[in-house]
């Protein structure tokens, strides 16, 4: 029987293990869907890679017409944004995310009879994903937590959780308890932007990405079987646990076909889209993405979706979305906005509320500036460089 796409709407807990479990047994891949989007995001996102069933919380499952199914083998398909902010699924196969288990496990010297790995990240996102995978695939003790929650996090440390992956704003929370919260932990393995100056000493810092199956280089140095090369600026990687494919629909067609987009090279190297260079240690030293994607804590935002809200709230003549650094996230959502009237802007807390209606939280922005124009090319395209 051919292998289909499953989703799981399911927020983290056990409840999305035993899913996860049921449908790896029964030979199908699984799309992790994140609870927290909108219904118009979330329409989005099953339209884009259609799956052929939903499984809801209690057990409802919920049948969709048109699902594609996956090629054997395949174990995940992991959403993420491409540069138009167009939703693409990063194909995983149960071989990439063992060999992506097994070397994590290796780097971090994990004791599937002594350690537990803490989830507490969401789990439709590679970050958090992981964390259950490689526990799953290891046998190591596992517990997750449906939200980061401190006191939560703090309870599960006190009884017996070792290991555990945050994003720094994640820690920063964390370490506001007091200086040994931290410290109770053997590993915190540390993902996404912003990474601190300064962290605990049990900290690892991670670089990856939903294309790598989660973090292939470790403190600056990739993991055994991965291959790390700087090209032009570029970081590019090669080893087992990346993705076989993108799942996309083909240009100017309808078709979403089963074996998908493959973005490596002929000879399997993975460019990256970040910029980095190594130390004078040869450790890996990133300097950020070479495109306009804002990377706000472990999350993406692409400009364009969210001009395209914004544009039409109440009070917007003209819009445009940038970065600008933060030094908590790594960089905050802000809004240039040209005002229909200036005597009487929009708020940020209206526009923010519109962006939440219709995309994900994280891509609100944080800041709002008013302008007298938006910048443009001849054609009208934004030119963002000239924003800040």
């Amino acid at each position: 029987m051919t292998a289909q796409l499953v989703a799981i709407d399911l927020s983290p807990g056990d409840e999305f293990v035993d899913a996860l479990r049921r449908v790896w047994d029964d030979g199908d891949a699984v799309l992790p869907v994140d609870p927290r989007l909108p219904p118009p995001a979330r329409t989005a996102l099953l339209e884009s890679l259609r799956p052929s069933m939903v499984l809801h919380p209690g057990g409802a499952r919920e049948r969709l017409p048109g699902g594609v199914a996956v090629l054997d083998g395949d174990a995940l398909v992991v959403a993420t944004s491409g540069s138009t902010g167009v939703a693409k699924g990063v194909v995983l196969t149960h071989a990439a995310i063992r060999a992506s288990a097994e070397a994590t496990s290796v780097r971090l010297g994990v004791d599937a009879d002594t350690d537990r790995w803490l989830c507490c990240l969401p789990v439709a996102h590679v970050g958090g994903l992981s964390v259950v995978t490689r526990a799953l695939l290891t046998g190591t003790a596992l517990t997750v937590l449906p939200a980061f929650d401190t006191e939560a996090v703090v309870a599960a440390g006190r009884s017996g959780a070792t290991l555990i992956s945050l994003v720094p704003a994640a820690l920063d929370r964390l370490a506001a308890l007091g200086p040994g919260i931290a410290a109770a932990w053997r590993v915190v393995l540390l993902g996404g932007s912003a990474m601190p100056a300064s962290p605990p000493s049990n900290a690892v810092k991670s670089y990856g990405m939903t294309e790598t199956g989660s973090g292939v280089v470790y403190d600056g140095r990739p993991l055994d079987g991965v291959e790390m090369r700087i090209d032009d600026g570029q970081v590019l990687l090669r080893g087992p646990m990346l993705l076989r494919a993108y799942r996309v629909r083909r240009p100017g067609t309808d078709a979403l076909l089963p074996e998908g987009t493959d973005p490596r090279g002929s000879d399997g190297w993975f460019a990256t889209g970040d910029a980095a260079h190594l130390d004078a240690g040869g450790q890996l030293v990133v300097e950020g993405r070479i495109g306009d994607v804002i990377v706000t804590g472990a999350e993406k935002v692409w400009p364009e979706p969210v001009e395209r809200v914004l544009a039409a709230a109440s009070g917007v003549a003209d819009v445009a979305v940038g970065g600008r650094p933060d030094p908590n996230w790594g960089a905050r959502v802000v809004a240039y906005i040209v005002a229909k009237d200036p005597a009487a802007p929009p708020t940020l807390d209206a526009l923010r509320e519109a962006v939440k209606a219709q995309l994900p939280a994280y891509a609100a922005p944080h800041e709002l500036v008013l302008v007298p124009r938006i910048p443009r090319t001849a054609i009208g395209k934004i030119r963002r460089s000239a924003l800040h």
